[in-house]
């Protein structure tokens, strides 16, 4: 690699991969690429397109599926366009267990349909303003990506992509339902109405969306999300789920959770212990007998609030 590493290196900082053909422009022959890949000082994505080994190696899962989306976009030249799973993904929303081993794009051009090792070519017809272009990669709509999406998942794990859309201003509801009417003969569609009607962008993170689903699943009242607790007109606290009329307080704590509360030089058992004493106060005002127990949603039992403040 010696003499190349920095042209190759430029070619990934701007395309995040390079292709067969401009290593042989720049006078590396295929051997050397094999030797490249052998040593692991590069890392072949797909059929003639590379990445520089140290960057696949610093890259997670959902990096390495953007490097392929990238190679892919940029060797089709504007027939296709990210779509379902990886428009979802660059659009930055939540996919929980969703596998990202082989891309998805949508053909631009009337090419045919056909799945192959790496990568799902799906027909469909694309009107302009579904699709958009950012950083230079052309991709499905947020909220057509996140219902293309819902028709290759569960309701579970649909809901979780839904929510975290909404959550993060990608779509409003409106444009959900109005997405969700104009896919009512799509193949694999017959769930996304039930998907739209769960939907609720309150939720903060995939654990709450489980949640909810576990409790909607169970026949359980459906709860107030967020909720807002006061002690004398002065907000102490929200939790993420409350069934009033129940005396029921509920939320979902999770290593992710206590990992925002961390303060600087602090370890997990401190933010641990002032969230135990953000519950003794929610305890205290609102009367709740016990509290709930961590890394699971639980629920809370309490007398009804003393005091709204709403």
């Amino acid at each position: 690699m010696t003499g190349f590493d920095d042209v190759l290196r430029g070619l990934c900082s701007e395309h995040g991969v390079f292709f067969r053909h401009e290593a042989v422009a720049l006078g590396m022959t295929d051997a050397a690429l094999r030797r490249g890949v052998r040593s692991g000082e590069l890392v072949r994505v797909r059929q003639g397109t590379y990445v520089l080994g140290d960057l696949w190696a610093a890259a997670d899962d959902k990096d390495r599926h953007v490097l392929l989306v990238r190679g892919l976009l940029r060797s089709h030249g504007g027939r296709v366009a990210a779509s379902h799973h990886s428009a979802s993904l660059l659009h930055g929303l939540d996919l929980w267990e969703v596998p990202l081993g082989r891309a998805h794009v949508t053909r631009l051009d009337g090419g045919a349909g056909r799945v192959i090792a790496d990568v799902t070519h799906h027909e469909g017809l694309c009107l302009p303003e579904d699709l958009v272009t950012h950083e230079g990669l052309t991709m499905t709509s947020a909220v057509r990506a996140a219902m293309e999406s819902a028709t290759l998942l569960d309701v579970e794990h649909a809901l979780c992509l839904v929510d975290s859309g909404l959550r993060l201003g990608r779509f409003t509801q409106e444009e959900l339902v109005g997405q969700a009417a104009l896919m009512t003969s799509w193949p694999l569609s017959l769930h996304l109405e039930l998907v739209v009607r769960l939907a609720d962008g309150r939720r903060a993170s995939v654990g709450e969306t489980r949640s909810c689903h576990l409790f909607w699943k169970a026949g359980l009242p459906a709860p107030e999300l967020q909720y807002e607790v006061y002690d004398g007109g002065v907000l102490i606290g929200i939790t993420d789920f409350a069934w009033p009329a129940l005396g029921l307080l509920g939320e979902f704590d999770g290593k992710v959770k206590y990992g925002r509360y961390l303060r600087p030089g602090e370890d997990p058992g401190d933010a641990v212990f002032r969230e135990k004493q953000r519950e003794d106060h929610l305890r205290r005002v609102t009367g709740c007998a016990s509290s709930g127990s961590r890394g699971r949603c639980c629920t809370t039992p309490c007398a009804p609030p003393r005091s709204s403040g709403r």
